[in-house]
């Protein structure tokens, strides 16, 4: 069976999978989801300034990788560029580059929401079942929530991921310990 047991109460033990390192990661996503509740402001400022860090690492490898064998084309050259300009502005202005990269990650988001909610809705309207249908509307409704006002959305969102952070922690510290019995 692949190195695995699978016992009666359900739980899959891995022979050599090691259950400290699932108690590790539940403690990280406790601790992490705390910190969001705590602060969700300068958290969400931190985020954005790791974003703007990998955005202009993203856009040096990009450029160097050119040099070194890899695509020499002219949009690499571009979004090379911009991961660089980009990773500059968000880490020479954090607080005014969380509310900009928030703001516009939200109304994406919204948007995005809207049009599958509508394709949704449309397959669930043309004999594709009741289910598709009723994601679709909650998929509209949620998409014109995000974009009604995406500022309150932002805090919302962080304080939610706070709260799913320390229940997949928690989760994840119990299942350490279920590992742990069974292994």
């Amino acid at each position: 069976m692949n190195g695995e047991t699978i016992r009666a109460d359900g739980v899959v033990a891995e022979e050599n999978f090691p259950w400290w390192l699932v108690l590790f990661q539940g403690i990280v996503a406790l601790v992490f989801g705390l910190v969001l509740l705590a602060w969700p402001a300068q958290t969400l400022i931190v985020l954005v300034t790791f974003l703007g860090i990998y955005w202009m690492i993203s856009g040096i490898i990009a450029l160097g990788g050119m040099f070194f064998g890899g695509e020499h084309g002219i949009w690499t050259i571009i979004f090379a560029v911009l991961g660089i300009i980009a990773g500059v502005v968000v880490l020479a202005y954090p607080m005014y580059s969380t509310v900009i990269v928030s703001s516009f990650l939200t109304i994406f988001i919204g948007i995005l929401g809207v049009i599958m909610g509508a394709a949704a809705l449309v397959r669930g309207m043309t004999g594709g079942g009741w289910a598709p249908a009723i994601l679709g509307v909650l998929s509209i409704v949620l998409g014109i929530v995000l974009l009604a006002n995406p500022y309150f959305t932002i805090t919302s969102l962080v304080l939610i991921l706070g709260i799913l952070a320390i229940i997949g922690g928690v989760s994840a510290m119990v299942f350490s310990f279920r590992l742990r019995a069974a292994g």
